[in-house]
This record gives structure tokens, sequence and C-alpha cells, in this order.
């Protein structure tokens, strides 16, 4: 006998306001849950793992907090938006502090370059490094303003589902020069090989290779330099936390270990899921928060589907995957003053390691490093006078052919970073480790349905952005809509935050409401 959902809010039940179900409490699930909770429906979000916020959950170790995913909050008011649209204020919730400067980057011959909002002190950066990129450095800043007008605040805040949209703006992408990739625009501007570095790595942090993602995502500096970088006390597992929040302020309702089996589909339309003890949830709109590829490749493969086939998807790039280390320290608060908040430690070589990672899917010998360590803004996150840090290796994803066998090889990776981390960062560190963790794609694949282990589901190239990436309404199914990195417009949290917003933009409003459909 089926069993029917008996736990969601009565007062909405009554009401017979139209259910919505979301699957997956990513942030993007649960910006999703609040919009729709806001335009009138009554929302559950169901998440198969223990907390929320998926790849920007935690976990707690010996009084260790590990921040998992996303550490940085860019373009807040994204979020302050968010909020609004549901009758609240995002900064009563969260408490968002400034983060100055934003990251340190270092080389092996020893040089570094500290990025911050400043552009006076930004100008200085670039002219220690080399007094002959200043004038590249500052239409470079123009070039990304260009881009972030064109491709997040247009094209990132509505749907491109429709084939006329694309022709409407393929004018612009040409004049833009959107063929041209991240690094090649880069090394246009600069002439120095650290700078073309500095100024082209930031796809990465989204899951794309700097020298074949379009020149668009030059945006990250407009972003960056116009916004700030920000950290959220208690790490983004706060926001994620002060979300779900507001989902049962407004009636709605979040459901933790709830894995969803399958999307049920009746004459073409979503009209529900079956979850994996066999439970079925009707609904009159279905949210997929999970990696596009994961949704129509398992949660619809009982129906055929008419683009985002299995051979399309196997055909699709996939962003890489990410062998992470987190660990805590002891006694180590005071020790190590030169390491900020964020570093980013390059390796010998930029373009071959990149081609290593995505183009010949092998494990290379050399390594650059994103190292993370808020105890130097948020105390809370270790024990008093210790550390916790994480640091994040891109890796190839486990769709090559002899993918590696991080069963066998993940410790023996672990020791390489611990190494390169002792070499260049934090000397010493062997001595004082404590509570330690490691995901590895194996990781990303097991606990967060990413297909292939992928750290940010499908690589944002040109021809898997905007219109062919996978829409936020899906034409597989009446009723069905995405939201995530996955899908437009991309991964990051602004991205996955907006999509959200697109989604708003294409379900209607329940007449109840009195609202006419948008």
């Amino acid at each position: 006998m089926t069993r029917i959902d008996t736990s969601l809010p009565v007062q909405a039940a009554q009401a017979g306001a139209p259910h919505a179900v979301v699957i997956g409490a990513g942030l993007g699930g649960l910006a999703a849950a609040m919009r729709l909770g806001a335009k009138g429906y009554r929302v559950s979000v169901l998440d198969r793992l223990d907390r929320v916020g998926g790849r920007g959950s935690s976990l707690q170790r010996d009084g260790h907090r590990f921040d998992l995913g996303p550490t940085i909050v860019t373009v807040p008011q994204i979020f302050r938006e968010l909020w609004a649209v549901c009758g609240r204020d995002f900064d009563t919730d969260v408490d968002l502090r400034p983060v100055d400067p934003f990251y340190e980057i270092r080389w092996p011959d020893g040089s570094k370059f500290s990025a911050c909002q400043d552009t006076a002190k930004m100008r200085e950066e670039v002219r220690r490094l080399s007094p002959g990129d200043v004038k590249g450095y500052e239409q470079f800043l123009r070039d990304s303003e260009a881009r972030y007008w064109f491709g997040f605040e247009d094209l990132g805040r509505r749907s491109m589902h429709r084939f006329a949209d694309l022709i409407k703006v393929l004018p612009r992408f040409a004049m833009l020069r959107a063929d041209r990739s991240v690094y090649a625009h880069a090394a246009r501007r600069f002439k120095d090989e650290r700078l073309r570095m500095a100024f082209s790595f930031h796809p990465l942090f989204i899951g794309g290779d700097p020298f074949n993602v379009t020149s668009m995502y030059i945006l990250v500096s407009h972003l960056e330099k116009e916004f700030g970088v920000h950290y959220a006390m208690g790490g983004v597992q706060a926001i994620a936390d002060a979300m779900a929040g507001v989902i049962e302020d407004q009636g709605g309702h979040v459901r933790l270990h709830t894995g969803v089996d399958e999307i049920l589909l009746k004459d073409g339309a979503a009209k529900g899921v079956r979850l994996d003890g066999g439970e079925m949830l009707r609904a009159d709109v279905v949210v997929s928060n999970a990696d596009a590829g994961h949704t129509y490749d398992t949660l619809l493969r009982n129906h055929r589907k008419r683009r985002w086939s299995r051979a399309k998807l196997d055909r699709s790039r996939w962003s890489m995957g990410l062998f992470v280390w987190y660990f805590g320290t002891k006694g180590t608060r005071g020790k190590w003053g030169d390491v900020g908040h964020h570093t980013i430690l390059n390796g010998p070589r930029y373009k071959g390691l990149i081609r290593d990672i995505f183009i010949k899917g092998k494990l290379s010998d050399d390594m650059s490093l994103y190292v993370h360590r808020p105890s130097v803004v948020d105390p809370g996150v270790a024990p008093e006078g210790d550390d916790t840090f994480y640091a994040l290796s891109p890796v190839p994803h486990l769709n090559f052919d002899n993918s590696v066998d991080w069963a066998a090889e993940g410790e023996a990776y672990r020791q390489k970073v611990q190494a390169v981390l002792e070499d260049q960062l934090l000397p010493g560190l062997g001595d004082h480790l404590g509570p330690s963790e490691v995901f590895t794609p194996d990781t990303f694949r097991d606990r967060y349905l990413s297909p292939h282990g992928s750290g940010f589901s499908i690589e944002p190239r040109i021809l898997q952005s905007a219109y062919f990436r996978p829409h936020n309404v899906s034409e597989e199914a009446k009723g069905l809509f995405l939201v995530g990195a996955g899908t437009h417009p991309g991964a990051g949290l602004p991205g996955v935050i907006s999509s959200a917003e697109v989604l708003a933009k294409l379900v209607p409003t329940p007449v109840s409401s009195g609202v006419t459909a948008s």
C-alpha cells in the first residue's frame, strides 16, 4: 500500500495550496523552495544527507568544523534579494564579513600576488610584478565589467531555454569574443605569465578549464572588485541553515535522510516522486536540485528523453574532480602568521597541469592547491588555540580511460599534498596534525550522486552554457524544473542562487494567491 506523506504543515494543506517537491537541499534547491514558498506553494524539500546545504554543508570532527565546499560569498545582494522576496532581512539571519585581501597567490619562484577590492592597490600589485602590464590590467577591468553586465545581469538572470533567445544574443557574443578562452583573453592584456594565471584561474572555481572556457567568465574579476569577497560566520552551512529556517517559517517542510528514487510522470507531466523506501509523494511541480546528469539519467531512467539522453550526456564534457583534504591542527592559532584566509599555491606548470586534468585525465606528480584557513576570521571553527584547514587539488574526473583508483592511491596523494604544504606554506605541519578527512572524486560520486565524480557538473564551455546547458524548465516533462550547478546559469554560489530566480519566473503563480501566472 502506498504511504502518504502526513508530515506536511496542516495549515498549508488545508489552504489547498499546490504542492511543490524540491529534490535536494543544496543552495539551489533551498533558494528554489524559498521562492516557491513566497509564490504561494506548499513546499517539501527532500535530501538524502543528514544536513542541509549539499556541497555547501559541513562536518564536525573533534571540535573542528570542516566547511565541505564553497568558502566565499560574492555578489551578496543576490542573497539579500532572495530574502527580501520572502519578506525577510538576510543580514538579520546571516553574519556576513568582508575578507580583505581576498586571497594570496604564491608561485614556486617565491613571488606573490595579493588580490583585494581597492583598485589602486591592485594596480600597484600589478606594477610590482610587471610594470608594463598596468595598462593591460585597466583594460582587463573594463573588459570584465562589460561581460558582467551582459553575462550575469542579463543572461544569467533569465531563462535561456528558447533557441530564439540564443539567436538574439549571438551578435553580442561575437562582439565580446565569447569564442576566445579566458586564458587567451588574459594573455592579450598581460605579458607576465604570472599575471596571466592570476587573472585567468577563476573558472576552476566553477569547474572550467581556463584554456577552453569562454572568456565571458572574466566577469568574475568585476564581481570581486565591485562587490568584494565575503565570509559567512559559521560557513556556508550557516547560510543553508538560515534558508531552511525561512522555508519552515513559510510553512514548508525539509525532510533529511530522504533519498528520491524516481520522478513520476503521467501523460508527459511530472506528478510526484518515489522515495528510496517506496513512499510516493504527489506534486503539482517538481524541482530537481540533483545534478542534471543524475536527474535525466537516473531519476527519469524509465522515460524516453528527447534531448538529454544517455548518449548526449556521454558526449558532454564534465568538470574536473576534486581531491580535498580537511584537517585540523593543534596549538597553531599563532603559528604561520603569514598564512591568511585564502591562499593559492601554484605548481611549476599551469597549462600542462590543466591539460593533464581536463584533457588527458592524468593524475600528475605536481599540483596546485587552494588552501582555506577560516580560523583567521571565524575562531569557532576549531577548539581554542587550534586551526582548521582544507587543501583542495583539482584532479581528473572518473570518466577517463584508466581513471584513478582512489581507494588505492588516495592516502599516497594526501601525503603528497601534505609535503607540498609543509614545503611551501605550513612548515612543521606534520607535528601538529589533528583530525583529518579526505574527499576524492569517489566521494563526490557517492555522497552527491555527481556523474563521474565531477566537482561542478557539466563543464561551462561555450557550447555547454546558456541555451546549450540543461534548461531550468525541462523539455522532458511538463512541470519539471531544474536548479543548481548543472543547469543555467551555472556553478558557483551566484550561479546556483540565480538559477532559482530564473525558476521563479518560469513556474506559474498559484491562482489561489490572487496573482496571475508569471
